[in-house]
């Protein structure tokens, strides 16, 4: 492998349209590769809009297998391009089973792996514990003949001890396929704040492992249940092993993302900020309780 990879994000507005919605996806991963893409991220859940606003049983006739349609179509992508994918979709693992997840599909059109969401949201507007059952493949790293890469989805993005373990496991870049917005109605009040929010934790991630993260959104206004919608807030971004950010998209429009990872930085920072050397790990087990009540 080369010391550097180009990596993309494909920031998407996603239609009612699911036909249109994966043969746009197809044409930006094969715009990202010619442009010398050699990994590309597509935004979670990215052949529909996002229906986890309401809890309807219709919409689970929206999953499809790991080899079903979308993922089929990416990895002929894949092998024409010899670009690495990471395809997000709504797994249909038998009847009454279902997992929110992405597929990883190698430079030549091999599928290399599955990751199913571990972290399921229950918020307003955000009803995936209907639909969703949690992972139980655990925090993976993938192995593709550009990088050792971890995937990891939307609500995992919250959450430290994800990102560390992919760490662990020799990960160089974390992806973070998303589906992330604002409820208009709170949007002046809060907005700013949460999206910094968003954006700053992700980035910790990157400072405390030395290591890329790369969070894919989509865009758009899509209302699929009650109240005012979800007005997605976009911002995708690339954020080098120091929480730098690379390179950053609009809150509104739809684009291709690119920045170049260099892992010969991976190594510098880890040198200078040795975070993983210095790591406590005979004392961590209370980590391991929901809560630890006061003595």
């Amino acid at each position: 492998m080369t010391a550097t990879f180009r990596i993309a994000l494909v920031q998407m507005a996603c239609s009612e349209d699911r036909g249109a919605n994966l043969k746009k996806a197809c044409a930006r991963v094969a715009e990202a590769s010619d442009a010398g893409a050699l990994i590309v991220c597509l935004p979670e859940l990215f052949q529909s809009q996002y229906f986890c606003q309401n809890e309807n049983t219709w919409y689970f006739d929206l999953a499809e297998p790991v080899d079903g349609p979308a993922t089929q179509a990416l990895v002929q992508v894949a092998r024409d391009k010899n670009v690495v994918i990471i395809v997000p979709f709504f797994e249909r693992r038998m009847a009454g089973v279902f997992h929110n997840s992405a597929a990883v599909i190698d430079g030549g059109g091999e599928i290399v792996g599955i990751y199913r969401k571990m972290h399921i949201p229950d918020d307003p507007l955000y009803y995936e514990k209907y639909y969703f059952a949690p992972g139980d493949l655990g925090f993976r790293v993938f192995q593709t003949r550009y990088a050792r890469i971890a995937v990891l989805i939307c609500w995992d993005q919250w959450y430290p001890e994800a990102a560390r373990i992919a760490a662990l496991q020799g990960a160089e870049i974390l992806f973070y396929p998303t589906a992330i917005g604002w409820h208009p109605a709170e949007k002046s009040r809060y907005g700013e704040r949460q999206h910094s929010a968003w954006e700053t934790v992700q980035r910790g991630h990157a400072v405390a492992n030395g290591l890329y993260v790369a969070a894919a959104n989509r865009v758009g206004h899509e209302k699929t249940g009650a109240g005012d919608g979800i007005e997605f807030w976009g911002s995708s971004f690339i954020a080098d092993p120091q929480g730098i950010i690379l390179n950053r998209a609009s809150h509104d429009e739809e684009t291709i993302l690119h920045a170049e990872c260099d892992r010969r930085l991976i190594d510098d920072v880890r040198h200078n900020w040795p975070f993983l050397r210095d790591r406590r790990i005979d004392a961590y087990a209370p980590i391991l309780n929901r809560a630890i009540d006061p003595e």
